[in-house]
């Protein structure tokens, strides 16, 4: 494993000398009219060529090695595309149903296993976080801020907990000085950095604001286990996962040693440079998708790793339309995408529900959630007229807001392009899962 890590550099310098010029051949391509080069897998649909088209313009624009898409309308699966190259050193493909890592998409699966336990009796929405958690405290050690008592489990999943990570810090990748701190080798879990921020002063008083907060989703995921006893990820895997059909998600890895079977790899901007590696072994500059951060810390909040067409199945299995088995009852998807009281979300037209964005239109409600690491952008809605969409890619630009914007009009350009809608369904496509997962 060492020798391993001590090639990562290296092997990273390959892939950029592919990569560097791929990206100038497909922009070549672009300018001259001619094909794009950026090999696609998955049955094509005519009626849907505008997702085709789109996609891979906005591929060419960012230089983005590669990407997956699957597209639900009226609880069908009617598109499964893999874009470019999920290895671009090989020259391997990415297909409908490889692996990416989700980012941020991770919240959504955890809000709905809270919900899940809050249905089973097992847990409550106002159930005082770290009370939940006592026994993570360090021994004898009183709380620097007295509020963290105040913290409920519905103020984690609405993001009002009282962390602010622009006036502070992001926990989540501060690997290297939490375990200094705690006394624990590098790069700590995620029990360790709750354990840490336990002493930390809060930014405002619990309930009072929305302010985006990772930490606050890696607190539910210990919630989840001490609540169950089991392993946060052996939990969602059978109690929300399983029961959509979903055999092949868990969670990723940091090292590309440790790459799972048809997991791309990933790909900083160019010019992005090395990190410090969190790791205490091998090379101390790595790339960052693969050692800049713990990815297995973020389990909760981040961790994930899964098809375009997989999460496809989870939202269809929460979207309370009824295609297909709903995991939640009526009661907790009403809950999951409710207005948070005030003074929350006061004057704006859409909120953080619970692992949801949502901005109710024509009598429904769109809902998203957005996701970006180094090496991933992601993106996954659930719209109000019938369609749902998730777009994944292995690699993150440098300016990753405007990408983020840009790709979300282009994915409803790509609807709105569209003619006539195909009736065919491509879920029987994908099942079973490759050995390894």
């Amino acid at each position: 494993m060492t020798r391993y890590r001590a090639g990562q550099a290296v092997l990273w310098a390959a892939a950029m000398a592919v990569l560097q010029p791929l990206a100038t051949g497909i922009a070549a391509g672009a300018r001259a009219g001619g094909d794009p080069a950026l090999p696609i897998s998955g049955t094509s649909v005519p009626e849907l060529a505008s997702y085709d088209r789109i996609i891979q313009n906005l591929m060419q624009k960012w230089h983005l090695p590669g990407g997956s898409v699957a597209v639900v309308r009226d609880g069908r699966l009617i598109l499964a595309r893999g874009y470019g190259w999920a290895a671009a050193e090989e020259r391997q493909r990415v297909q409908p149903d490889s692996l990416f890592r989700i980012a941020s998409l991770s919240k959504s699966l955890t809000a709905a296993a809270i919900l899940k336990l809050v249905e089973d009796g097992k847990l409550r929405l106002h159930d005082r976080a770290f009370l939940l958690l006592k026994d993570l405290a360090p021994s004898g050690a009183a709380h620097a801020d007295r509020r963290l008592d105040q913290i409920t489990v519905l103020h984690l999943l609405q993001h009002s907990g009282g962390w602010d990570r622009d006036q502070s810090f992001d926990p989540m990748f501060r690997s290297r000085e939490i375990a200094r701190t705690m006394g624990v080798p590098t790069p700590p879990g995620a029990a360790v950095i709750v354990r840490y921020m336990m002493d930390k002063p809060l930014q405002f008083a619990p309930g009072t604001r929305c302010v985006y907060s990772n930490f606050g989703y890696c607190v539910l995921g210990r919630i989840i286990e001490k609540t169950t006893g089991q392993r946060y990820e052996d939990f969602v895997r059978s109690h929300i996962l399983r029961p959509a059909g979903i055999t092949c998600m868990g969670i990723g890895h940091s090292l590309l040693a440790e790459r799972a079977p048809k997991e791309v790899r990933y790909y900083g901007f160019p010019g992005i440079g090395l990190a410090r590696s969190v790791f205490a072994s091998g090379p101390a500059k790595v790339p960052w998708p693969y050692g800049g951060w713990y990815i297995e810390a973020m389990d909760a909040h981040g961790g994930w790793i899964a098809s375009a067409v997989d999460m496809a199945r989870f939202i269809t299995a929460v979207d309370a339309r009824g295609h297909r088995p709903q995991i939640l009852r009526p009661p907790s998807l009403q809950q999951m995408i409710a207005r948070p009281a005030p003074p929350q979300s006061v004057g704006s037209d859409n909120w953080y529900g619970m692992g949801w964005q949502v901005r109710p239109a024509d009598g429904d409600a769109n809902w998203w959630h957005s996701g970006s690491l180094d090496g991933t952008s992601t993106l996954m809605v659930r719209a109000y007229n019938g369609l749902t969409w998730v777009v994944l890619f292995n690699s993150r630009p440098k300016n990753s807001d405007a990408f983020g914007g840009e790709l979300d009009s282009a994915m409803w350009r790509a609807a709105g392009a569209v003619k006539t809608w195909p009736a065919h369904d491509l879920w029987q496509q994908f099942g079973g899962c490759p050995p390894g997962r």
